[in-house]
């Protein structure tokens, strides 16, 4: 009796970590957004303070968001994240900005360095997924605002849609990347326009 019940102890132990094996979640691949290089351009600001993006809150998981279409969010398992999702967005806005406008140093409040900013900029990420025709979609509100101008802050809403190859999670991911270059075209669009002078009124004789 004895050797019949330590079979069976020893049976269950190991039924009990076959189990725990097999319950154990694979390792989750983790992703990051990239710059993409846009066209650089001078007749930007000096200093430029990047706020900290928010996202809309069902971005704000580890989980990659496959699509909000047709009252249905579809997050993927096991495809996360390698950073919290909102200052990934703004550390490669920055760098987007950056390469644009070279004669512009764009800082986060974040940053360690305290510069005197002439101008800043918020945005507000509403959406960034795929679609119903497999098109990765990004919604943003921008605001830029000059310290110097008394004319309170430019805002503007920005949508682009970019068209997928494909439904892995790295074409997603590439076609967000893609809409967030987009987005800092915009923005230094918004940026070298707000900061050229007034020409000033001609004079009739």
């Amino acid at each position: 009796m004895m050797r019949v019940g330590r079979r069976w102890l020893m049976v269950l132990s190991m039924v009990g970590v076959a189990l725990a094996v097999g319950c154990r979640s694979p390792n989750p691949r983790l992703f990051t957004l990239a710059p993409v290089p846009g066209t650089a351009q001078s007749g930007g600001p000096r200093v430029v303070l990047l706020h900290p993006i928010v996202v809309a809150r069902y971005l704000e998981r580890p989980e990659i968001v496959r699509s909000s279409a047709n009252y249905r969010l579809d997050v993927m398992a096991i495809d996360s994240w390698g950073e919290p999702v909102a200052a990934m967005i703004g550390r490669v806005l920055a760098e987007d900005l950056s390469q644009r406008l070279p004669g512009t140093t764009i800082i986060g409040s974040d940053s360690a360095i305290s510069v005197k900013e002439d101008a800043s900029v918020r945005v507000n990420i509403q959406r960034m997924d795929m679609d119903a025709s497999r098109t990765l979609v990004l919604m943003a509100q921008t605001a830029v605002e000059f310290i110097a101008l008394q004319s309170g802050a430019a805002m503007r809403s920005i949508q682009t849609a970019v068209p997928l190859t494909s439904a892995a999670t790295d074409e997603e991911v590439r076609g967000m990347s893609i809409a967030i270059g987009q987005l800092a075209d915009e923005i230094a669009g918004m940026l070298r326009q707000s900061a050229r002078p007034a020409h000033p009124a001609r004079h009739r004789s």
